[in-house]
């Protein structure tokens, strides 16, 4: 019975090592990347009047996004460049001896042939490592997003989504992030760089998405090796 049991212990550990090698990539991108449709105020038109609230535009001043629902156009300049280096050295050695002569105060000689003890020992011990890292990342573009949310103080959050398709490869871009609307240039543009909390993702399925994913036996080996 115990080894029928063992045995299905054994398949079940197997068994989610495998489901583990075939987990997808977690995405960066919590927040929503579409705005949910808000209901519209009805605002009753005044007859005599030359000013309407309902269909007025302004004349003098370029309408910014502030509301949900509200388009801006995030302009992709991240350019970032990491680069780490450790070295790391030791050195230990230890020496050990150990002598005796066996011979006894009044018996002088007589033990010497049977307990005469002469014990050494030395040992080292040396590191080396040295370790090097770089890494650069750059993303140009732009994409569209719509405002989220609105925060008491005026932050506005944003998330847009992109896709792209040609020859069966498809390509999404995700962005979110919060924005000042006061970092909000003409044409309802903002660079990637002045926004808050930004969370940029591509990813790519298809073909060439296929050749740059490890396969889910690989993954599995990586996942239970030891070593």
């Amino acid at each position: 019975m115990r080894v029928f049991q063992l045995g299905w212990l054994i398949c079940i550990g197997v068994l989610a090592l495998l489901l583990q090698g075939c987990v997808a990539p977690a995405t960066i991108v919590t927040k929503p990347v579409t705005a949910k449709p808000q209901p519209q105020a009805s605002v009753e038109s005044q007859n005599g009047s030359i000013y309407q609230a309902s269909t007025a535009r302004l004349l003098f001043e370029e309408p910014n996004a502030r509301f949900v629902g509200d388009v801006l156009m995030i302009t992709l300049e991240e350019n970032l460049t990491a680069a780490n280096k450790a070295n790391s050295k030791t050195d230990r050695s230890g020496k050990l001896s150990v002598s005796g002569s066996g011979s006894a105060p009044y018996f002088p000689n007589a033990l010497e042939k049977l307990f005469n003890a002469s014990i050494t020992a030395s040992g080292s011990n040396v590191y080396d490592g040295s370790g090097e890292t770089n890494s650069t990342n750059t993303i140009r573009g732009s994409i569209a997003v719509t405002v989220i949310d609105v925060y008491p103080n005026g932050n506005l959050q944003v998330g847009g989504e992109k896709q792209i398709s040609v020859n069966g490869e498809i390509n999404t871009l995700r962005f979110t992030g919060v924005i000042n609307p006061r970092d909000v240039k003409a044409g309802n543009t903002v660079s990637s760089t002045r926004v808050a909390d930004a969370r940029i993702e591509q990813v790519g399925v298809g073909a060439i998405g296929d050749a740059n994913t490890m396969g889910w036996l690989q993954r599995f080996f990586l996942t239970a090796w030891p070593f």
